[in-house]
């Protein structure tokens, strides 16, 4: 199924569109068949214009409509005893019927929903008694068609598009951790500071949200898909951790940044590439973090619990060599930036699984 959706959407037939269209379709024949009208595009356009790409979505719209058409016509069918059709009149109809929605602050969309209604209804309905009542009763049989179409045939899950985000996020959280350590290099004067660095994982961490929300967007309203809502959790859970280690990251970054401005000279070659060593271990925690988050298998399980046994021991091994340190300023940032990997690595525990236990090495 999946296979087929990829080809049609490739030559534009999207799924979305296929739905729309059917859902035109099928509401024009319930229609003629339910009310006999002879022409009941009122149905054909609320589904249309009802199927969106979450099911969600799709109620609101509907909602929308519902409301906006149901106020224009009554408001149309009050009007019309003292007006006929003509310029004057479809300009004080529109008129009076927008600022009316306007003013008890309707939603912009069932504003010109209410203008659109109220002016068809001024000039077709006075020929014919009933004609609002039918467009109404359209209206709510199209768009409740649509959202039943948009719930029951392959109904949109967002759920593996939060899992790429959160793959990529980790990945670009790792990156930017390992690329931090340039800021103990000795650039000749020319200082790094790592912002860009870190300003681009902050953008990446608010479009994994924006994921996160899309996917909730996606399973409400939506009976097929309640199953994924624990796994939706447990990927919320995840987006999460890795906000709070985008944090610990950012508060590296300053802590380095204070360590160029505070130290006169470069540290000694032991402190910094034991601080590097600690730092890249860390990173890779991350990075085997996401893998996890994504794929429970024993063996992605056991390569973070690897990564983070590697990681306590390169901090551990830094901060045996923090009693050589003579300068109080000194000792305060690397103590804050070991902190901070210290948390990062307790982020990355408290996944909510179990892990397999690592087999321990024959001697």
């Amino acid at each position: 199924m999946n296979r087929i959706i990829a080809i049609l959407d490739r030559i534009g037939l999207t799924l979305q569109i296929v739905k729309t269209a059917f859902a035109a379709a099928l509401s024009w024949v319930v229609a003629t068949s339910l009310l006999h009208s002879e022409y009941p595009y009122f149905a054909a356009v609320a589904a249309i214009l009802t199927v969106q790409v979450t099911v969600a979505d799709s109620v609101d719209k509907a909602t929308q409509r519902i409301i906006g058409i149901m106020g224009g016509v009554l408001l149309s069918m009050l009007l019309g005893h003292w007006f006929q059709i003509s310029a004057v009149s479809i300009f004080f109809i529109i008129l009076i019927s927008m600022a009316l929605a306007k003013a008890l602050r309707m939603n912009p969309q069932i504003i010109s929903q209410v203008a659109i209604s109220s002016l068809l209804v001024l000039a077709f309905g006075q020929s014919r008694e009933g004609y609002g009542y039918e467009r109404i009763i359209e209206t709510i049989l199209g768009s409740a068609i649509a959202v039943v179409i948009n719930a029951l045939i392959v109904p949109r899950n967002a759920i593996p598009d939060v899992e790429k985000s959160i793959l990529t996020y980790s990945s670009l959280a790792a990156t930017t951790l390992k690329s931090l350590t340039a800021l103990l290099d000795d650039n000749e004067g020319k200082r790094k500071t790592g912002r860009t660095e870190v300003d681009a994982l902050i953008k990446e961490a608010e479009a994994c949200r924006k994921a996160l929300e899309l996917a909730g967007q996606s399973l409400k309203y939506n009976p097929l898909l309640t199953p994924k809502r624990d796994r939706l959790s447990q990927l919320a859970e995840n987006i999460h951790q890795l906000e709070s280690i985008t944090i610990q990251i950012r508060g590296i970054r300053r802590s380095l940044a204070d360590l160029q401005v505070n130290q006169p000279f470069p540290l000694e070659q032991t402190y910094t590439q034991q601080l590097k060593a600690a730092m890249e271990a860390t990173a890779q925690c991350i990075a085997a973090y996401g893998q996890t988050a994504i794929n429970a298998s024993a063996e992605v399980q056991n390569n973070l619990q690897n990564a983070i046994q590697q990681a306590c021991l390169e901090q551990a091994r830094c901060l045996d060599n923090l009693h050589h340190l003579t300068s109080l300023t000194t000792l305060r940032d690397m103590g804050s930036i070991l902190t901070d990997l210290d948390r990062i690595i307790s982020e990355t525990q408290n996944q909510n699984l179990v892990f397999s236990p690592v087999p321990e090495s024959k001697t």
